[in-house]
């Protein structure tokens, strides 16, 4: 067990940012906001991939609370960021999705440099404890370092982009299989076509039963495909009337939130961060006891369902 503190007090937290890590052939270099508890030794670490056009100054609930309850949280900021405006007429554009993997890998690969950039973290980080967390697009970003992979037009899984440093994941409002996007989606985003078969993983996904996507000809229960077609040691979070923004992850002021609710990013909050730890320091004892208090029934802000790796 760490000697952070994962007692569930939050404690103070520092953040540097930009941090840079020199990416050729990406055409920017990769920024980084790295944030840590203030004190506290082996911490694990959790690199979250946000969703399209955000950066790595947005979802504060959940970065500082993660770090906040001892996590080291690495934010990178893609490409599609709005912070960095690229032409939808750039040649990098039909590649995004795919330079987005490779930030989340370099991210990884510079994790000496992003720990020696925070003052007094240097040493303090275990290097063998890493998860990968995302919203929408980050979600689909970072479930391929677990194993998922985008369908071609015939069907055919692509490359094989697991990261074997990732040792579990976090996936919020993560997209669902291909066969049910619109015409439009299929058209203009064909990388949204993710084969959950190999992504074994062990994951937290996260629902909201009120989140109709634009993209999907399908209702909310699209979202609960990676749930349902992965194999291996999973977990569903479904969060009763929540949209995309899940009650307003992306930030405590976020124009695009749509059904703010502090109690149901409380809970998130809760039940993620009760995950991390089980899966990352095997302190399993808060997710039983949120798996216990949701399996009733009776709570008006969701339900969490598990199953465990096939024997």
């Amino acid at each position: 067990m760490p000697d952070s503190n994962i007692t569930g007090l939050p404690t103070t937290i520092v953040s540097a940012k930009p941090v840079v890590l020199p990416a050729p052939g990406r055409g920017e270099d990769l920024q980084v906001r790295v944030s840590a508890p203030a004190t506290g030794g082996d911490l694990p670490v959790v690199v979250f991939s946000h969703g399209h056009g955000q950066s790595m100054d947005g979802y504060a609930p959940l970065a500082d609370h993660w770090a906040a309850q001892g996590f080291v949280v690495l934010q990178p900021t893609h490409l599609d960021s709005r912070t960095l405006g690229l032409p939808p007429e750039d040649p990098r554009t039909p590649k995004i999705w795919r330079i987005r993997v490779e930030d989340l890998s370099r991210a990884l690969d510079g994790l000496d440099v992003l720990e020696a950039a925070v003052p007094g973290l240097a040493g303090r980080v275990d290097h063998s404890r890493i998860a990968v967390a995302g919203h929408s697009w980050g979600a689909q970003t970072a479930s391929t370092l677990l194993g998922a992979r985008v369908l071609d037009a015939d069907g055919v899984p692509g490359e094989d982009m697991t990261d074997p440093r990732v040792k579990a994941g976090v996936l919020l409002a993560l997209v669902g299989l291909g066969d049910d996007l619109t015409p439009f989606a299929r058209e203009h985003l064909p990388f949204l076509r993710p084969s959950f078969d190999a992504m074994t993983t062990p994951a937290l996904i996260v629902a909201g039963d009120h989140d109709q996507s634009a993209l999907s000809t399908r209702g909310p229960d699209w979202f609960t495909d990676p749930y349902t077609y992965s194999p291996g040691e999973k977990s569903l979070l479904t969060l009763f009337g929540a949209e995309h923004s899940l009650g307003g992850i992306a930030g405590h002021e976020a124009a695009e939130t749509t059904d703010e609710n502090p109690a149901r990013v409380a809970l998130l909050q809760q039940v993620s961060t009760a995950f991390l730890r089980g899966a990352l320091c095997g302190d399993e004892v808060g997710f039983k006891t949120a798996t216990a208090e949701l399996a009733s029934g009776q709570s008006p802000l969701g339900m969490l369902q598990s199953r465990q790796a096939a024997q």
